[in-house]
């Protein structure tokens, strides 16, 4: 907890007093870092950007994921195996490598700046982690729910909604939360493939260095109000969270 403290200690100071020395809390407490950024357009619009395309990566990744873990969970085909260690090991490979061949891509389609850019990119990394966490929740599931559900008349997306989708509930959550915390905290991609209408919160937090140095203050209340989006989820899905590591693949 001490980081966190000491983030949230820097933030209602000035930066001529974190920089003139060491004290374990405020002399002259100030939320004037607060408010620039809770009315300034530019610093706001940074969170917006960053929750939206968070939001689309997630959404997007689970629903790709879904069919897909179902299929490596239930049916056995050629390559099935090879194929699915091959998703796996995509998500080993850093961000890094792709960020230029996203950047000339998006740029070529007109995707450059765009909440798409990101969510896209980011789906590289999260639909293989979502498949490999949905398979094994799926795969505890006997397979003969299935065949109970088709012989009494259930079509497969009315099986799968109504019926197998509240059995793997906590695994979609798990799946849900490491996906957003992913694409949450990833920076390179989300500032290479923004510039201005799309940049997320962590280039706009780049903008605060001047000719006398960076705005300290400014940075450590920006930094706190990151840690505010990935606190509510984890909130919201702890009790997933918890299944998922006593149950699941995670």
């Amino acid at each position: 907890m001490l980081p966190i403290y000491w983030l949230i200690n820097m933030s209602f100071k000035t930066t001529n007093e974190i920089l003139g020395g060491f004290s374990p809390y405020p002399q002259n407490f100030t939320v004037d870092s607060y408010v620039e950024i809770l009315t300034n357009p530019v610093w706001y619009w940074g969170y917006i950007n960053s929750i939206s395309y968070v939001a689309m990566n997630t959404v997007l990744s689970v629903a790709a994921a879904l069919p897909a873990a179902y299929a490596f969970s239930r049916y056995r085909f050629m390559g099935d195996k090879h194929l699915f260690f091959w998703l796996l090991t995509n998500r080993m490979a850093p961000p890094a490598v792709f960020a230029l061949p996203f950047l000339q891509l998006y740029s070529s389609v007109g995707l450059f700046d765009t909440y798409w850019a990101v969510a896209l990119a980011h789906c590289l990394f999260n639909i293989p982690l979502a498949v490999w966490i949905l398979e094994g929740f799926m795969s505890g599931v006997p397979k003969e729910i299935d065949e109970t559900a088709y012989i009494d008349g259930y079509s497969f997306p009315r099986f799968f909604i109504k019926i197998f989708m509240p059995l793997i509930a906590s695994g979609v959550g798990v799946t849900m939360f490491f996906c957003f915390m992913f694409s949450w905290v990833e920076m390179l991609l989300a500032k290479t493939l923004t510039s201005v209408d799309a940049q997320p919160i962590a280039g706009v937090m780049t903008r605060t260095a001047s000719s006398s140095g960076y705005e300290l203050g400014l940075l450590a209340a920006a930094g706190v109000l990151t840690i505010v989006p990935g606190a509510v989820v984890i909130y919201f899905v702890r009790n997933y969270i918890a299944k998922g590591f006593a149950l699941g693949r995670v």
